[in-house]
């Protein structure tokens, strides 16, 4: 007897889950989709510098047309637990609501659309493959993207992906996404002359050099904007001297700022231009730069295939409304899928999101669940035609 969303949903969230310990929930996810028919084979995958990480891959079904839907089962930290109304990995339902850590980002929309080919099973004219890693809230390094070699070595690639990330704003069914903005975050370090402050003829304040580049950064807009994007954002996350002593001018500051860029800019554009701010910068006050960045990903409109009208048309049957195709948001998988086949996103409202007291409305749970069967029965139609 089929699983339903909500008992699947419970399930995930009593497995404690933050990144990249995923091991449990995977466990369970398997528990439940091998009995009824799916192909499980698990993707551990292992680097140096970062954790190992746990992922899993299930299919059912051989024949074309392949669906995917791609989520992840890791979560990030609780915070303070003493904030939590309900323990964060208790999964309690309450006045409509399943209440834990998870339950939006996303094992809301892993179990919603797990529920979904569960219902549908082998009556299936095509196949559907579930993509969930243990991988996305850290590095990214050991999930998706590793993942997504695997399958193409092995020829599992399917025809398109659905991402199931929380993508509605307000209310479910408003938004679809259909590209993410590029994000890159840079640490900048000056290096000055330590001296004391009563004699600073004799120092070099990185400091003042420091503000004076964040001033510049953040006080220029990189662009306009495009008509898919938002004008690109500078935003600084820290500034550091590590200096105690209120009479003594530092040797070095440092600071760490994040772009999300639109495709106005690339990666190495920004790399460019930020050496170009910090060389003039250095040509006025002195002082050596040393920059370091690390790339989330790049701006990215996804390739359009079929399954968009298909996603379209099921939220209007379940909603009655007409999504927004949005590129707004942080970075997701999704920017690594569409380097193998049309990928767009789509899941529950994001209101409570990496918040103390996560928790996501019962009702729009199932009708995620009804949407998702709606896109795979449409979807595998596409293949009698």
């Amino acid at each position: 007897m089929s699983k339903d969303a909500l008992s699947i949903l419970k399930t995930l969230i009593a497995c404690p889950s933050v990144t990249p310990d995923a091991t449990g929930v995977l466990n369970a996810l398997q528990d439940i989709l091998e009995p009824a028919g799916f192909t499980c084979t698990r993707l551990p995958f292992s680097d140096k510098a970062t954790p190992d990480v746990d992922n899993l891959y299930a299919r059912i079904g051989t024949g074309a047309p392949h669906l995917c839907f791609a989520g992840h089962v890791d979560v990030v930290p609780v915070g303070d637990e003493a904030s939590w109304k309900y323990p964060p990995f208790s999964a309690t339902v309450a006045d409509g609501f399943i209440h834990g850590r998870g339950a939006c980002d996303m094992k809301g929309s892993v179990a919603a659309f797990t529920a979904a080919v569960l219902d549908i099973g082998k009556e299936l004219t095509g196949s559907v493959s579930l993509l969930i890693t243990g991988d996305e809230e850290g590095p990214a390094i050991n999930g998706t993207v590793k993942m997504l070699q695997w399958m193409q070595e092995n020829d599992e690639l399917p025809d398109e992906c659905l991402v199931g990330e929380p993508s509605c704003s307000e209310k479910l069914g408003d938004t679809i996404k259909i590209g993410r903005r590029g994000s890159i975050t840079f640490t900048v370090t000056v290096k000055g002359i330590q001296g004391h402050v009563a004699y600073p003829h004799l120092s070099l304040n990185p400091v003042h050099i420091l503000a004076r580049l964040i001033d510049r950064l953040a006080s220029t807009p990189l662009d306009a904007g495009t008509d898919r994007f938002d004008p690109s954002t500078l935003s600084v996350s820290t500034f550091d001297v590590g200096n105690p002593a209120a009479n003594v001018i530092p040797e070095k500051a440092s600071a760490v700022f994040n772009i999300r860029f639109n495709t106005e800019h690339t990666a190495d554009s920004l790399k460019a231009l930020i050496q170009e701010n910090c060389d003039e910068i250095c040509r006025q006050l002195g002082g050596e730069f040393e920059i370091s960045s690390v790339t989330g990903g790049e701006c990215f409109v996804a390739n359009r295939g079929p399954l968009l009208s298909v996603v379209q048309q099921a939220i209007g049957n379940e909603t009655g409304l007409e999504a927004e195709l949005s590129t707004s948001g942080g970075t997701s998988d999704a920017r690594f899928v569409k380097n193998y086949c049309p990928v767009i996103e789509f899941g529950p409202t994001n209101k409570t999101i990496h918040q103390v007291n996560e928790c996501l409305n019962i009702a729009e749970l199932e009708a995620t669940s009804r949407i998702y069967r709606e896109v795979i029965t449409r979807y595998m139609q596409m293949g009698l035609e």
